[in-house]
C-alpha cells in the first residue's frame, strides 16, 4: 500500500491544508496518508511554559480529529523523518513550506537525508509566502506601506478545501508526550482548530464591526486574540482574509493591514535571517545599553510588574496571568524597557517569547525592533512612549489596570495612572516609579544622537 507521509509543524488543522491535499493524493486512490509530528529539541526545549502547554492540548485536538493515526516523534527531525520513512516504506513527504532561519535549515538537512524521497513543500503559514513579495528591481521591502500595497496587489489563493475523506494510515509507534508544564494559574485559549474557528466567528460577528475603535484600548475586548492559532497553524490567514473580503469598512481593512504586518515580518526575516538577533538598520548595532547589577534589577522589576507605573505594571502582569498581552501596551511596555530602562530590545524580546501563547519569532523580534527603534519602518527616534499619557489616552478609566493591578483598585480614576499624585499618595504594596520618565526620556535621545552623529 502506498504511504505518502505528512509532517506536521505550523499546521495543525485539517482545513485550508494544501500539503495535507498534496499528500492524499501522493497516495492515491489505493494508499494511507501517515501523520507525523516531531517533538524537536532545538524548538521544543527553549519553547516557554505557555507555548508548550498550548502546542500539547493542540497535538491532541489534532489527533482526535485524525481518529489518533498522529504519530508523535521525539528527536532530531533530520534523523526521526528518514527512519520513519524507512520504517513505513513511505514514498514521499509532504509538509507545509517553514520561512524561519532554523527551519529551512532543518528542512534542508531532512532533505539531504531523505535522499531520493521526496521533500514536497505545498502552501506556507501565509497568505503569500515570504519573499515573493519584491519591489521592481527584485529586491525585498524595507517599509511597511509600501509592502502592504505590493502584497494586496499580488492576492492570494482562496483557501484549500478540507478533504472529505483521508484514509490515514494507523497502528504506527509513537514516542511518549512529553510531560505538560504546570502553569500556576495562567489561563490559556482554548487550543485547536474548532476553538480557533469558533474564536474567530465570535470576533466576526460580535467585535469586527468595532474593531477601528476598540482594538487599541486594552480595557475592551477589542481585539481578536487569533494570534496564538495563527502561531500554531489552527487557522490559515487565507481562511480569515476570505472572510474579510465580504466585509466593507475601515474595521475589515484594519483588521487585513494587522495581517499584512505579520506577512511582512515574516518577509524580512526571510530575506534578512540575522536580524532575528540583530539590529535591522546596522547603524544601529553601536547604540549603548545599560548593564551590570542595577540594569538588572531594573529588569526584574519590570519583569514583575514592579515599576511603579501602573499601565507598564499592568501589561507586564497580564503578561504572566495570561501569557498574552494586548498589542498596544505590547509597545508600551517595550518602550518602557528600552528608552526608560536602557535595556538592549533583545532582552525583552527573549523574555517576551519566554512567556507568549502566541510568542512568533519574525513578529515578535521585528515587533521589538520597532519600537526600539533599530528595526525596519523605524519609528523616528525622538519617539519614546510616555507610560502615563498612553494610560490616560488608552486606558482613561483605569479598568485595564484595576484588573490587573489590585492594589490601585482603590485609587480614583483621576489618579489611576499616577497614584503618587492621589491624595493619599501610593497605595501601600505598590512602588514608587523606579524612574524618571522625563529625565531618561532625555538620556534616550542622547543616545541615539551619538548614533546619529556618528
Amino acid at each position: 500500500m502506498p504511504i505518502a507521509l505528512l509532517w506536521f509543524r505550523r499546521d495543525l488543522r485539517l482545513a485550508d491544508h494544501p500539503a495535507l491535499l498534496a499528500a492524499r493524493d501522493a497516495a492515491g486512490p489505493d494508499g494511507a496518508v501517515l501523520p507525523l509530528f516531531v517533538v524537536d529539541p532545538r524548538l521544543w526545549d527553549p519553547a516557554g511554559g505557555p507555548r508548550r502547554r498550548f502546542l500539547l492540548d493542540c497535538l491532541a485536538d489534532l489527533d482526535a480529529s485524525l481518529d489518533g493515526a498522529l504519530v508523535l516523534r521525539s528527536g532530531d527531525p533530520a534523523r526521526v523523518v528518514p527512519e520513519l520513512v524507512r520504517e513505513v516504506g513511505a514514498t514521499s513527504v509532504h509538509v507545509s513550506a517553514d520561512a524561519g532561519p532554523y527551519g529551512r535549515r532543518r528542512d534542508a538537512d531532512v532533505e539531504r537525508a531523505l535522499g531520493a524521497v521526496p521533500l514536497v513543500r505545498t502552501g506556507s503559514p501565509y497568505a503569500v509566502t515570504p519573499g515573493r513579495v519584491t519591489k521592481g528591481d527584485g529586491t525585498p521591502f524595507r517599509v511597511f506601506s509600501p509592502f502592504a500595497r505590493a502584497w494586496r496587489a499580488h492576492g492570494w489563493r482562496d483557501p484549500a478545501p478540507r478533504p472529505r475523506a483521508v484514509r490515514w494510515c494507523t497502528g504506527v509507534r509513537s514516542d511518549e508526550r512529553p510531560d505538560a508544564p504546570q502553569l500556576d494559574g495562567v489561563r490559556l485559549p482554548p487550543a485547536g482548530e474548532a476553538a480557533a474557528a469558533a474564536a474567530w466567528r465570535r470576533f466576526r460577528d460580535e467585535r469586527l464591526t468595532g474593531y477601528g475603535e476598540t482594538r487599541n484600548t486594552p480595557g475592551t475586548e477589542g481585539t481578536s486574540r487569533m494570534s496564538a492559532y495563527l502561531k500554531y497553524g489552527c487557522t490559515h490567514p487565507r481562511t480569515l482574509l476570505a472572510d474579510l473580503a465580504h466585509e466593507e469598512g475601515p474595521s475589515a481593512a484594519g483588521y487585513v493591514t494587522e495581517l499584512a504586518w505579520r506577512e511582512f515580518y515574516a518577509d524580512v526575516l526571510w530575506h534578512r535571517p540575522e536580524t532575528h538577533r540583530e539590529a535591522f538598520d546596522g547603524r544601529m548595532r553601536t547604540m549603548t545599553y545599560d548593564t551590570g547589577p542595577d540594569a538588572d534589577e531594573r529588569f526584574a522589576a519590570w519583569a514583575a510588574g514592579r515599576t511603579g507605573y501602573p499601565i507598564v505594571d499592568a501589561g507586564m502582569r497580564q503578561l504572566l496571568g495570561e501569557a498574552w498581552v494586548h498589542n498596544r501596551v505590547r509597545m508600551v511596555v517595550a518602550s518602557f524597557l528600552v528608552k526608560d530602562l536602557h535595556v538592549d530590545w533583545w532582552r525583552g524580546a527573549r523574555h517576551f517569547l519566554a512567556h507568549l501563547v502566541d510568542g512568533d519569532l519574525a513578529s515578535n523580534n521585528h515587533g521589538w525592533q520597532w519600537v526600539a527603534g533599530t528595526g525596519t519602518d523605524a519609528s523616528p527616534y525622538h519617539r519614546v512612549f510616555n507610560p502615563t499619557r498612553q494610560g490616560k489616552q488608552f486606558d482613561p478609566d483605569g479598568g485595564y489596570v484595576r484588573r490587573w493591578v489590585p492594589e490601585l483598585r482603590d485609587v480614583p480614576a483621576r489618579f489611576v495612572h499616577e497614584p503618587w499624585l492621589a491624595p493619599d499618595g501610593v497605595p501601600p504594596g505598590y512602588p514608587l516609579p523606579i524612574v524618571d520618565h522625563a529625565e531618561e526620556r532625555r538620556v534616550a535621545l542622547d543616545r541615539y544622537e551619538q548614533v546619529r552623529r556618528a
